[in-house]
């Protein structure tokens, strides 16, 4: 279960703390998702953990919780053109430097002057947009707190929005598998070809002839 002993840690030396995770990088379809946030060293979110551990409905009640007990949240959301454009990589690390910022800009807001930011990142890479102090850890949002709160507040997002894409293009099933590659929506692709919120990059020569 994600705690807070890296977070007090980096508390210990004076810095704001900013758990960052990202939700959508293996779909066909729809935007990649980051969210940061900043918990209070008092925070307390019971049941909160890495976010694919957990039921929708319990998403759905965790959701609030963190945006309730956060210092400042923030998301960073890039579409499918932008992620065709510069890959998925890129397109992941320029969400989670947009989120970052947001979170950060939300404290500031609320608190006045802020300490030195110190991110701690979901995976085994650095955001290279980020100009400060950083640490990836692998499997994040099973150890931090800000990171699981973090990885919650991205794939709710993400999830709500691809409910919404499922109004505007309902033969894909967009509400149910979010955009990954399910049986339904591969022989959708065959039979429809893609829409304007599939990458192009990931789907097959057979489905890219539509575009």
């Amino acid at each position: 279960m994600a705690d807070l002993r890296m977070e007090h840690v980096l508390w210990r030396h004076g810095c704001q703390v900013i758990g960052v995770d990202e939700a959508g990088r293996g779909p066909l379809a729809g935007p990649v998702v980051a969210a940061a946030c900043i918990l209070p060293p008092d925070a307390s979110l019971p049941g909160v953990d890495d976010s694919k551990r957990m039921t929708e409905k319990r998403r759905e009640a965790a959701f609030a919780a963190v945006q309730e007990v956060a210092v400042g949240w923030g998301l960073g959301i890039v579409e499918a053109a932008r992620i065709d454009e510069i890959n998925i990589l890129q397109a992941t690390f320029e969400a989670m430097a947009q989120a970052a910022e947001a979170a950060r800009a939300m404290a500031a807001a609320r608190l006045g002057r802020l300490a030195e930011a110190a991110l701690l990142v979901d995976g085994n890479r650095p955001i290279p947009q980020w100009p400060g102090w950083q640490r990836p850890v692998v499997g994040g949002d099973r150890k931090s707190l800000s990171i699981a709160a973090a990885s919650i507040l991205a794939k709710v997002t993400r999830d709500r929005m691809m409910v919404k894409y499922d109004a505007l293009y309902p033969e894909y099933g967009f509400a149910r598998n979010k955009g990954y590659g399910s049986k339904e929506h591969l022989e959708a692709l065959e039979r429809h070809g893609p829409c304007p919120l599939h990458r192009r990059t990931f789907i097959g020569p057979r489905q890219i002839r539509f575009f």
